[in-house]
């Protein structure tokens, strides 16, 4: 797979180190936020200078507020450039969207992949202080939003992406270590050795979709759907379908899992679903699937993990 739009830009870390590295060392050590993340994007809000409104800050209604890459800067505002006072509430938005105790992965993710949060991106869309409102912070391997809300009908505020390249090797041994997110994939394998033989012909599929930045996450038709049903599963199938389902969840606030729950639910559960796995691409050739995803008309998770983990996600309320 050509995946040279997701290495990294060094000239980047150049650029903002001077200002950046002092101030987010000093905000370093894990903290448990005292406000809300959408509290605090009002809070940040506030602080922004008109000139820095004109770097970073939208019309809600902007059709860049739900794009989604696995390798992008949503503007040319990164974390390292702001005020050291801005930078801790970026830090603390950041840390609210995550559960807390997966909260030092993402971030050991982050200093892996860009050397730090300092070197990626922050927008925000609307007035958060009156009216509909979205923050989104993207960088390699990472597009995360807090919109309290304001997006109808989507979970997590709109499309995200979260990914990791472990390690110095562009392409990951076929156990993936380090990887932090390897062990949903681990999970998922597990369903497939669970399969009978018809059910792993119906789910093994031969090439997965292509990424295409925001039309990777293009929700299908039912019929357009390939890959065995999960209601064509037994119960014990498909409670391992659902600790898939929760593994994936795992390392985001109660908030944005609830409300993802509840338009899964609403949509007929885990029995609506249709799971893939693709024989394309498959590490070291040991039938351990790096490439698969779950997926119904209102939602697709599709995790891609060669040559390391790239991650998908899309859930609406209504197809």
């Amino acid at each position: 797979m050509d995946c040279s739009d997701c290495k990294p830009d060094r000239r980047e870390f150049l650029k903002v180190a001077a200002m950046g590295s002092l101030a987010l060392a000093a905000n370093s050590a894990p903290k448990i936020p005292t406000a809300t993340s959408e509290s605090l994007v009002t809070t940040f809000y506030k602080s922004l200078t008109d000139e820095q409104k004109k770097t970073m800050w939208m019309p809600f209604d902007h059709p860049l507020r739900s794009k989604v890459d696995n390798n992008w800067f949503i503007t040319p505002a990164r974390v390292g450039k702001f005020a050291p006072d801005q930078q801790a509430m970026i830090r603390e938005i950041f840390q609210g969207l995550y559960n807390p105790d997966f909260f030092d992965k993402v971030m050991h993710q982050l200093e892996e992949d860009a050397k730090g949060l300092q070197y990626y991106s922050v927008a925000l869309f609307g007035e958060p202080a009156s009216g509909k409102f979205e923050f989104v912070l993207t960088g390699r391997h990472c597009t995360v939003r807090c919109d309290g809300d304001s997006v109808d009908g989507t979970a997590f505020g709109g499309p995200i992406f979260y990914g990791h390249q472990a390690g110095k090797s562009f392409t990951e041994n076929p156990d993936h270590p380090g990887n932090v997110y390897w062990y949903q994939a681990k999970r998922a394998n597990d369903v497939f050795h669970a399969l009978s033989g018809k059910q792993r012909e119906m789910a093994l599929l031969d090439k997965p979709r292509e990424e295409k930045a925001t039309e990777t996450v293009v929700l299908k038709k039912k019929g357009e759907i390939a890959g065995l049903p999960v209601s064509d599963m037994s119960r014990d199938q498909r409670q391992l379908v659902e600790k898939v389902l929760g593994d994936l969840l795992l390392p985001y606030r109660k908030k944005d899992v609830d409300e993802a729950m509840r338009y899964i639910k609403a949509n007929g559960g885990v029995s609506s679903l249709n799971m893939s796995f693709f024989k394309s691409e498959d590490l070291g050739g040991d039938g351990i699937w790096d490439i698969w995803q779950l997926e119904s008309p209102t939602m697709i998770w599709y995790f891609r993990g060669a040559p390391h983990v790239h991650t998908w996600v899309n859930i609406k309320a209504n197809a």
